[in-house]
């Protein structure tokens, strides 16, 4: 699978090793435990599909989606935090499901904390079906919290 060649200009580009500095910036703003720059640099060596989103130079947010025989799986969207509520996840979240389909995935998974109130309900609204529970999935300030599995169905792009 090919991905996009980083552009200077608007848009979403391919992630790079230069963007995990600027990514690092709002992950640890974001999350109260964030990812490493190891493990963004792990997503990109292994050829995982990263994409950034800028407009007018400044990158407004990030995803990171795994790909195997039919299927995606969504990693991380995280939306830095003075563009939330404005539909950067939401694009976001169309082009990495856009991509999955036109490379023949036919589901999409992904895992948000059961708290996550926002992306759960932006996933609901894309089509995303709960599917199951994944007990003490993330770290949290009390210990462990579970992650609701959902699932979406791309036949519409087959």
């Amino acid at each position: 699978m090919s991905a996009v060649i980083k552009q200077s200009g608007d848009g979403f580009q391919s992630m790079l090793m230069d963007d995990i500095d600027e990514i690092m910036e709002i992950e640890n703003r974001v999350y109260p435990f964030p990812w490493t720059a190891g493990i963004f640099r792990d997503c990109l060596r292994v050829g995982y599909l990263c994409w950034v989103y800028r407009q007018e130079g400044e990158l407004k947010s990030y995803g990171v989606m795994s790909m195997g025989v039919g299927e995606a799986h969504i990693l991380t969207v995280c939306v830095k935090p003075e563009a939330q509520g404005q539909g950067y996840g939401r694009r976001m979240m169309q082009h990495l499901l856009d991509f999955a389909g036109t490379h023949h995935a036919k589901k999409a998974f992904l895992e948000v904390r059961l708290a996550n109130d926002v992306a759960i309900g932006l996933y609901k609204s894309m089509g995303f079906q709960e599917v199951g529970l994944r007990k003490d999935y993330y770290p949290s300030e009390n210990g462990r919290e579970d992650a609701l599995v959902m699932v979406l169905e791309l036949n519409n792009f087959v």
